[in-house]
């Protein structure tokens, strides 16, 4: 785990630890895309944590969209930079670090996929739309963020499911019999 500083002590839950520490590895490569992570168990022991606590730093991964789990089978690491999303750690994490996010130029311009509704709308210099309507408030960043970690969580459902059907699948098509 990162020692706390002494001039300023951490207040943050171990999991957020465990969380960082797992989150520096995967982004230093040493866990590739599709690889499996430390069983629970594994976690536990090399941070000292409870079982539950060793489950909610994976839980903050996986809302992050970093990793995913399959039950029966572990956790494992997403492959973030082969689908055209630039993985961007949370906020209160990069004010921790000193790296720039992963769709952001060393110019402050980003570039790459955006959340949605973060784009600029155009209006006229009346502050109005068109029709005279006024001009809709832009969300919150934690809006944003709100809604992002709902849609992957409604994606990681979807994709539960569908693994839970092809395995019935599978298994249906190993009870028949052969002709």
């Amino acid at each position: 785990m990162t020692p706390a500083s002494p001039a300023k002590p951490d207040r943050r839950p171990p999991y957020q630890h465990a969380a960082d520490e797992l989150r520096r590895e995967i982004k230093a490569g040493r866990y590739k895309p599709g690889e499996q992570l430390p069983s629970y168990r594994e976690l536990q022991e090399r941070f000292g944590v409870a079982n539950m606590t060793a489950r909610s730093a994976l839980g903050v991964l996986r809302d992050e969209g970093l990793i995913y789990t399959i039950q029966g089978r572990g956790s494992f690491v997403a492959d973030f930079e082969g689908t055209g999303v630039g993985y961007t750690a949370p906020a209160w994490y990069l004010g921790n670090s000193t790296e720039a996010p992963a769709d952001e130029a060393a110019d402050g311009t980003s570039h790459g996929w955006q959340p949605p509704g973060s784009e600029k709308i155009p209006f006229s210099d009346s502050g109005e739309g068109k029709a005279g309507s006024p001009k809709p408030a832009e969300p919150s960043l934690t809006e944003m963020l709100t809604a992002l970690r709902d849609e992957i969580r409604a994606l990681s459902a979807e994709h539960q499911e569908l693994r839970r059907e092809v395995e019935e699948l599978k298994k249906a098509q190993q009870q028949e019999p052969h002709s």
